[in-house]
């Protein structure tokens, strides 16, 4: 059986923020993406490179997941930050601009070249228009792939478009992502919101992404985490409810049904799973936030 593990919540934290990275310890983010490319300038790389492996070693994050991202093979840093990823044994290695399976077999071979431990899972930033078109044979990839991460800022710079609120010129992007990600069985996490500031935007976009069917949302701004947390969280009648339509199945009498009546309305078996998921998603986050 799959662990259901919450990501509702995913942080980025600049690597060569020392600061931050520290504060990143107390924060309630379901996970945290230890930054080494875009928040880091160039002549910071190698500082930020060390400040993070050090501090993914040292532990202290608790039940959170930690992800580092590296930059690209292809940029001077890439090969370094790899190899340096690896010794520090984040739970995942997220590395930029996947665009093609090939992208992914050039990563493993590194990590194997550098005896990864098999535990470390691989995050795919999904963030060119390549990517898109060969998002369906990205996810089939195999290998230590457990994740998609939408780099949408990177969507609208090289479709030449605008960022909207409503994203309707993503939505073909979204949409095939997130079909791609669950017919392969791994996570999906929405891109950033830019504007700190607009709370209720903010909360119409985290709407939108759970439509959509994304596991959670990436964050740029603290501020952000918690009211993120609430908005991929089942709520609290969203559970009662998930268990009662499971304990009512599972009565004697309703034993072997494909089919049974509660509360006036029709409930098939489909909907007893996604009731299990819900419940078992909220026993998760309970637990996450018990650590």
């Amino acid at each position: 059986m799959t662990t259901i593990r919450p990501r509702r919540s995913v942080l980025y934290m600049p690597g060569s923020n020392a600061r931050a990275l520290e504060k990143a310890r107390t924060l309630p983010a379901d996970a945290l993406i230890l930054d080494l490319e875009d928040a880091v300038a160039p002549d910071a790389k190698e500082l930020a490179r060390q400040q993070v492996c050090d501090a993914v070693e040292a532990k202290g994050f608790g039940k959170r997941e930690i992800i580092i991202r590296v930059n690209g093979l292809a940029t001077p840093w890439g090969e370094a930050d790899l190899a340096a990823a690896a010794a520090a044994k984040p739970d995942a290695i997220l590395v930029p601009k996947i665009s093609s399976p090939k992208d992914l077999h050039a990563i493993e071979d590194h990590l194997q070249r550098h005896h990864a431990d098999r535990a470390i899972a691989v995050w795919a930033m999904i963030e060119t228009p390549l990517a898109i078109l060969n998002v369906g044979a990205i996810a089939a990839a195999g290998g230590r792939l457990a994740c998609f991460v939408m780099g949408t800022n990177d969507l609208i710079k090289e479709a030449h478009g605008v960022h909207t609120q409503d994203r309707a010129n993503l939505s073909a992007a979204l949409g095939l992502s997130v079909l791609a990600a669950r017919a392969n069985a791994i996570a999906v996490i929405d891109g950033v919101y830019n504007d700190i500031q607009n709370a209720d935007g903010f909360k119409a976009t985290c709407e939108q992404a759970r439509s959509f069917g994304f596991d959670g949302k990436t964050l740029i701004h603290p501020s952000q985490v918690e009211p993120c947390n609430a908005m991929f969280a089942p709520s609290v009648e969203d559970v009662e409810t998930a268990r009662k339509l499971i304990a009512a199945f599972e009565l004697p009498e309703n034993k072997g049904k494909g089919a049974i009546k509660l509360d006036g309305r029709m409930a098939e078996l489909l909907h007893a799973e996604i009731a299990r998921g819900t419940v078992a998603m909220a026993d998760a986050i309970a637990a996450l936030q018990a650590s």
